[in-house]
């Protein structure tokens, strides 16, 4: 994954992966960070922390 911030928007890049199966299998996984994770992105001195999953209903 990879952010950066460009004129007040955060912008998030990860890579598409071949669908798989949720845990609970009602959706299809795309794209997943496997938890929160840190970024080089920083707000105020801290840096930013994304959890994201991208997903569609099966």
């Amino acid at each position: 994954m990879q952010t950066k911030i460009e004129n007040g928007v955060l912008i998030i890049s990860i890579p598409l992966q071949q669908p798989a199966p949720s845990a609970s299998g009602k959706t299809m996984v795309v794209a997943t960070t496997r938890g929160n994770q840190p970024t080089t992105a920083v707000v105020d001195g801290h840096p930013i922390i994304i959890g994201l999953n991208a997903y569609y209903h099966r």
